[in-house]
């Protein structure tokens, strides 16, 4: 699980304590055992208590792109979330285009543009870094290490975070619409 936008600014009252997420993994185990051939439970730890990244979409510009209502293309669903990003439009300019040449698709797609210690790493062609997002959003900068990487000068920092909110009783959600906070009267 990782949290942007709304979900970003709700992190406190969403965010599982670390005993919760690993006896939601228990859990899960233990049914997927039981449910084996019958179904299929899948499972995303939350990002704030893992030691290793996931490859952000795969890897960023590799095999995913989304296109908004608006005709934007975009690596990722949260890449607009990275300031100083430009999104090419389809109503602009050939998809293919897009995909091979386009700046937001080229900025973290590679490992060239990998600081440490993902450049000298063993799994950068495996995590790609991480999330871009998701460094953006815990440390300012989208060519951080993914502060859900162990070896991450942000990862004690986010673990820290996450134990802290998640240990306090949840906070009001900050809602979008006004209209849907409960209670509110509409007008």
């Amino acid at each position: 699980m990782q949290y942007y936008g709304w979900a970003y600014l709700n992190r406190a009252a969403l965010i599982p304590t670390y005993e919760q997420t690993v006896q939601s993994i228990e859990f899960v185990q233990r049914e997927r055992e039981r449910l084996k051939g019958m179904l299929t439970i899948d499972m995303v730890v939350p990002d704030y208590y893992a030691k290793r990244p996931k490859p952000c979409m795969g890897g960023w510009g590799k095999g995913f792109m989304n296109i908004t209502p608006s005709g934007k293309v975009l690596p990722c669903h949260a890449a607009e979330t990275i300031p100083g990003l430009t999104f090419d439009n389809v109503q602009d300019r050939p998809l293919l285009e897009i995909w091979l040449n386009s700046e937001a698709f080229n900025a973290y797609r590679g490992t060239a543009w990998m600081k440490e210690p993902c450049r000298s790493c063993a799994f950068q062609e495996i995590d790609w870094g991480g999330c871009r997002c998701q460094a953006m959003a815990i440390t300012g900068d989208p060519r951080n290490t993914d502060p859900a990487c162990a070896l991450s000068p942000y990862h004690g920092e986010m673990v820290r975070l996450a134990r802290e909110e998640a240990a306090k009783p949840p906070p009001p959600f900050i809602y979008r619409n006004p209209r849907n906070v409960p209670g509110a009267v509409a007008p």
